[in-house]
């Protein structure tokens, strides 16, 4: 029988054995060296083990490579592993050049690296080249040379361009200029019901534009989805230029009737003035008076003449003014 010693030693070795068989088959990929011979992949063991020490996941490599393969593209294992390393995404890559070869879309490895490595979904970049992408606008408002506000919303059906991927730019740069067409269209029409009557001239002028250049999409058609009639803007701001006239015309009459204000009461200040200057040379008439007197310059006789005019004058004038309330208007009605 088996000693206690015997079964811990040969325990010993087979977790020995399976630690060492587990280090040999992760740094040597034997089991993917045989698949990928498998597949009719030409990669070599030594191949693998150099992935490995340049820090490379070998099946990140020929996963693809067998892929590539068995859809008839030829691609070697230095174009992916570089690609690889420059931290693009290699299994995209041949995922796009398949479906690019299934669509007769000319596209080479270098040229779908270089739009992996800008960024952009190359795989989904093939897609919309074969299934066209519709982008929907959002309302765009724009006015009528009548005044009348219009709200377009527009459905633009684009595909992506492969040779202007890379540098292209992207839907947001189509939907700005798609607005920027529907608001020179619109805002170049003479009335807003010529624009009701036939949206497709909006599409017509966009499309002429050219809008796709310089992007990374190739317009097909511009749609118009919807178009409402919005506010009479025109009316609106004549009525805000209305009330602001009327409001530059208050102020003007108030500030003449703050200058006729300011003159009325400069002229009643200048008749007190001069109702003070009568009132101060009344007051040195009894002096020039007395002194005259003194000096002999004026008799007794004069001094009572004087007076007696004085009091004529006031006579006259009350009776000149009982006259006048006899025959006003308030008296006649009375009687």
């Amino acid at each position: 029988m088996p000693t206690e010693t015997n079964i811990v030693g040969v325990f010993f070795i087979g977790v020995l054995f399976i630690v060492f068989m587990s280090i040999f088959l992760s740094f040597f990929p034997v089991g993917l060296w045989i698949s990928a011979k498998a597949a009719g992949v030409k990669i070599g063991i030594i191949n693998l083990i150099g992935m490995r020490l340049r820090r490379v996941i070998p099946s990140r490599i020929v996963n693809p490579m067998i892929k590539a393969v068995k859809a008839g593209l030829d691609v070697s294992s230095n174009k992916l592993e570089a690609h690889y390393l420059a931290g693009g995404n290699v299994d995209r890559v041949v995922n796009a050049l398949i479906a690019a070869q299934r669509a007769n879309i000319p596209l080479g490895f270098e040229r779908a690296a270089a739009i992996d490595l800008a960024g952009r979904d190359v795989l989904h970049a093939v897609q919309m080249s074969v299934n066209p992408k519709v982008i929907e606008t959002p309302i765009v408002a724009a006015i009528a040379k009548d005044g009348i506000e219009l709200k377009v919303k527009a459905r633009v059906t684009v595909r992506a361009n492969i040779d202007r991927l890379v540098g292209g730019a992207g839907e947001e740069t189509i939907i700005a200029r798609v607005g920027e067409g529907i608001v020179t269209t619109v805002g170049s029409s003479d009335t807003h019901k010529a624009v009701l009557e036939n949206p497709d001239l909006i599409s017509k002028t966009v499309l002429e534009k050219g809008l796709d250049a310089g992007t990374a999409f190739e317009i097909l058609s511009i749609d118009i989805a919807d178009v409402d009639v919005g506010r009479n803007i025109g009316a609106q701001l004549q009525m805000d230029q209305a009330e602001a006239d009327k409001r530059i015309a208050q102020a003007k009459a108030e500030e003449r009737r703050a200058m006729a204000v300011a003159r009325e009461q400069e002229m009643k200040a200048a008749v007190q003035e001069m109702r003070a200057k009568v009132v101060e040379a009344e007051a040195e008439v009894p002096k020039a008076m007395a002194t005259a007197l003194k000096d002999g310059k004026l008799g007794v006789m004069d001094y009572y003449n004087l007076q007696n005019l004085i009091a004529d004058t006031q006579m006259r004038g009350a009776i000149s003014n009982m006259s006048k309330s006899e025959n006003s208007p308030d008296k006649n009605t009375n009687k």
